[in-house]
C-alpha cells in the first residue's frame, strides 16, 4: 500500500525525462514573441525572451539527457507529471516578465499561471502601456494554455502507447475524437487552429486592428480573458466587436468532441447536446433575469436593449470562463443590485463544456446532477423493482452509473470545499464578503472577472492563493489532491 503512495525513482525518472521535452517545448515558444519585438522594433526585449528560452532549452535538453524514460507511465505518475510540469513551466514563462524589468518575480509568476490557465487576473497596474510584445506574449501564453502544455506535448511525442493515453487522462479528458489518442489530439489542433483563423478574422471584420484581432483571438478563444486595456473591450464600445467576442467565447468553451461531430455535417447533435441544453437554458434565464434588474434600477438608462447588452455579455462570459469584461467594479457591485453578480457567481463556478478551453465545474457534471436529482426522485414513486434507465446525450448516448455519479458529486463537493477554504484565507485580509466570494469563483474557475480585489498591491499571501486556485482549478482537482497525499505519505513514512 506504501509503494502505491509514493514514487519510486524509476518513476520520478520518467517524469523528470518528460518534463525536460515540455521545457524545450515552451524555450521555442519563448521565441515567438521575438518575432514581434523585431516588427514593432522594441529591441529591449530581444535579452529577455532569448535569455529564458536559452535558460528553458538547458534545462530541458539537461532533464533528456540525464533522465532516461525507464518505465512506461501509470496513471498515478501521468498526473503527477500534469500536476508539476505547470508550476515548472509557469516559473520559467514568469522569466520574461521579470528579466525586462516590468514585474517582480511573484507578479510575474501570477502573471504567467494566469496566462497559462486561461485565468485572465492581470499584475500590469496598467495595461494601455503594455508593449506590443508582452501584449503578444501574454494573448500567446493564453492561447497555449487553452490547448495545455502537456496537450501540445502529446501532439509532439513520438509514443503512441500507454504513455499517450495515460498523459491524454491525467489533464482531466475522457473524451476521443478518435480511438487513438495521437489521431484525437492532432485533429484537435487542427480544429483550434481552424477556429484561431476565423476568430481573426471576425475581430478584423467587426473593426479592430490585425494586431488586437490576434490578441484577442487567443484570449477569447482560450476563455482566458486577458485584456490590451484597463477597461477590456469596453475599451472600444463596438456592440459588433461584442458580438464577435461572444461567438469566439461559446466557440472556446465547447466540447471539441461537439465541433468535430458539427464539423463532419451532423450540425443537429449539437442542439442535441446535453452541454448545450444546459449552457443556453443558463444564458437565457439569467440574461432575462438580470436585464429585468438593470432596466427596472435604469443602470444604463430606460433603454432596454442597452440593459440586454450589458447583461448578455457578462452573462456569456461568465460561463463560458473567459473573463472579458464591459461592466466593472463598483458598477458591477453596486449597480448590479446583488442578483447581478450573485448570478455571475454561479455561472462562473459552473463554468464551460467538457473538453474545451474553459473552467469550472462544468456543463457536463452539472447536467448529470440535475439528471441525478431527477432520477432519485422518480425512484421513490416507482416500484421497488423497476428498472430505470440513467441516459444522457453528449455527443451520444452515455450510460450514467452510480459510479459516475459518486465521482461527479465527489468532484462538486471538493471544489465547494476548496473554493471555501480560499474565501476564508482572502477574507483575513479583505471583509467585504460579496466581492471575496465573487473574486475567488472567478480565480478557482479560471474566468478573471475582477471585483477589484486583485491588483499588484495585493498581499503576497492572497496572490499565492490565487495562484494555487488557478492551478487546481485547471488541473480540475484530482492530480493536485494525489501529489499532495504522495507528499504527505512521504513525510510521514521518513518519519
Amino acid at each position: 500500500m506504501q509503494r502505491v503512495h509514493r514514487l519510486s525513482r524509476r518513476e520520478v525518472k520518467t517524469i523528470l525525462h518528460f518534463t525536460g521535452d515540455a521545457c524545450l517545448l515552451l524555450a521555442v515558444a519563448l521565441l515567438v514573441p521575438i518575432i514581434v519585438a523585431f516588427i514593432y522594433n522594441e529591441p529591449q526585449y530581444y535579452f529577455p525572451f532569448i535569455s529564458s528560452a536559452l535558460i528553458s532549452g538547458i534545462i530541458g535538453l539537461l532533464f533528456v539527457k540525464i533522465f532516461k524514460v525507464e518505465i512506461e507511465f501509470t496513471l498515478k505518475c501521468a498526473m503527477i507529471f500534469s500536476t508539476i510540469i505547470w508550476l515548472i513551466t509557469c516559473a520559467l514563462a514568469a522569466l520574461p516578465y521579470f528579466l525586462s524589468g516590468d514585474l517582480f518575480y511573484l507578479n510575474a509568476y501570477f502573471e504567467a499561471m494566469s496566462g497559462f490557465t486561461t485565468t485572465g487576473f492581470s499584475m500590469y497596474p496598467n495595461l494601455d502601456t503594455v508593449s506590443y510584445t508582452i501584449n503578444f506574449y501574454r494573448g500567446f501564453t493564453q492561447w497555449i494554455g487553452g490547448l495545455g502544455i502537456i496537450f501540445l506535448l502529446l501532439v509532439l511525442l513520438r509514443s503512441t502507447g500507454a504513455d499517450v493515453l495515460r498523459l491524454y487522462l491525467a489533464e482531466g479528458r475522457e473524451e476521443r475524437l478518435r480511438p487513438s489518442i495521437k489521431h484525437s489530439t492532432k485533429i484537435i489542433v487542427y480544429i483550434y487552429l481552424f477556429f484561431t483563423a476565423i476568430a481573426i478574422t471576425l475581430f478584423y471584420i467587426a473593426g479592430m486592428s490585425l494586431f488586437d484581432s490576434v490578441f484577442h483571438a487567443f484570449s477569447a478563444l482560450s476563455t482566458g480573458g486577458f485584456g490590451m486595456h484597463n477597461t477590456s473591450l469596453l475599451y472600444y464600445n463596438s456592440v459588433w466587436i461584442e458580438i464577435a467576442a461572444m461567438i469566439v467565447m461559446m466557440i472556446g468553451a465547447t466540447n471539441f468532441a461537439l465541433h468535430y461531430t458539427v464539423l463532419k455535417g451532423n450540425w443537429k447533435e449539437y442542439f442535441r447536446d446535453i452541454e448545450t441544453k444546459v449552457a443556453y437554458s443558463l444564458i437565457i434565464l439569467s440574461t432575462l433575469l438580470v436585464t429585468l434588474v438593470l432596466f427596472n434600477n435604469q443602470v444604463y438608462g430606460n433603454d432596454i436593449l442597452l440593459n440586454f447588452r450589458y447583461a448578455l455579455f457578462q452573462m456569456v462570459s461568465a460561463i463560458t470562463t473567459t473573463g472579458l469584461q464591459t461592466a466593472f467594479y463598483p458598477d458591477l457591485l453596486a449597480k448590479w443590485i446583488g442578483i447581478g453578480t450573485f448570478l455571475i457567481t454561479i455561472l462562473m463556478i459552473i463554468g464551460a463544456g467538457s473538453l474545451s478551453t474553459g473552467g469550472g465545474i462544468k456543463w457536463f457534471r452539472l447536467g448529470v446532477l440535475l439528471k441525478g436529482i431527477s432520477w432519485q426522485v422518480r425512484s421513490f414513486i416507482l416500484p421497488g423493482k423497476a428498472v430505470m434507465a440513467k441516459k444522457i446525450h453528449h455527443v451520444t448516448d452515455l450510460k450514467i452509473t452510480d459510479e459516475i455519479l459518486r465521482i461527479t458529486s465527489a468532484f462538486v463537493f471538493t471544489y465547494f470545499v476548496i473554493y471555501i477554504v480560499s474565501v476564508i484565507i482572502v477574507l483575513i485580509y479583505y471583509p467585504d464578503i460579496s466581492r471575496v466570494i465573487f473574486e475567488v469563483a472567478s480565480a478557482l474557475s479560471n474566468v478573471g472577472l475582477s471585483s477589484g480585489i486583485m491588483t499588484p498591491s495585493a498581499p503576497d499571501l492572497v496572490k499565492i492563493v490565487f495562484i494555487i486556485d488557478f492551478w487546481i482549478g485547471r488541473l480540475e482537482i484530482w492530480p493536485v489532491l494525489l501529489l499532495l497525499t504522495i507528499i504527505i505519505n512521504n513525510v510521514i513514512g521518513r518519519r
